[in-house]
């Protein structure tokens, strides 16, 4: 329960406000190892539970930092580009470091592989959510430049398929 209520707390915020607070992320990562030290030790033992979880939040966590890199990479695209049409960059981050906290703390909860299959999974399920946004501005005829600016939330999206793989 404890999980469920972490979850819709970083949900929440993270759609009204894009998000992910660094307390909520220290509490994450607390969480996120008794979950996962509890969950892989049945397999092994408690100091096999343990490396299961440390090994899914390292690689959580580090995949997302090579990722926020490259958004970093297109942060500073887009920022050239506003400049060159007159506007003034407003320091919007493709992928905030948020997002890489969150990807650790899911990564201690579900322990090494499964981070990965959350992660592949919060990316695919992310990556659809900005097509049918697209594919609704196409419909309305509201599409522009100023909607491939647009930045939606990935952390809800990353707890969709941390949920799918902790509970069904």
């Amino acid at each position: 329960m404890l999980v469920l209520v972490y979850f819709g707390i970083i949900t929440v915020i993270d759609l009204e406000h894009r998000l992910i607070l660094h307390p909520t992320s220290v509490f994450g990562a607390v969480l996120g190892l008794i979950v996962g030290t509890t969950i892989h030790s049945r397999a092994g033992g408690l100091w096999v539970g343990a490396g299961m979880s440390l090994l899914g939040g390292l690689l959580g966590f580090g995949v997302m930092f090579v990722l926020y890199l490259l958004g970093m990479l297109v942060a500073r695209y887009r920022a050239r580009k506003m400049q060159a049409a007159g506007q003034t960059p407003d320091d919007e981050e493709a992928l905030g470091g948020g997002d890489m906290y969150l990807a650790g703390v899911l990564g201690l909860m579900l322990g090494w592989p499964f981070i990965l299959n959350a992660l592949i999974l919060g990316v695919l399920l992310g990556g659809l959510a900005s097509f049918l946004f697209l594919l609704i501005l196409l419909v309305r005829r509201r599409y522009s430049n100023d909607a491939l600016m647009t930045f939606i939330p990935y952390g809800p999206y990353f707890i969709i398929g941390a949920f799918y793989l902790l509970f069904l």
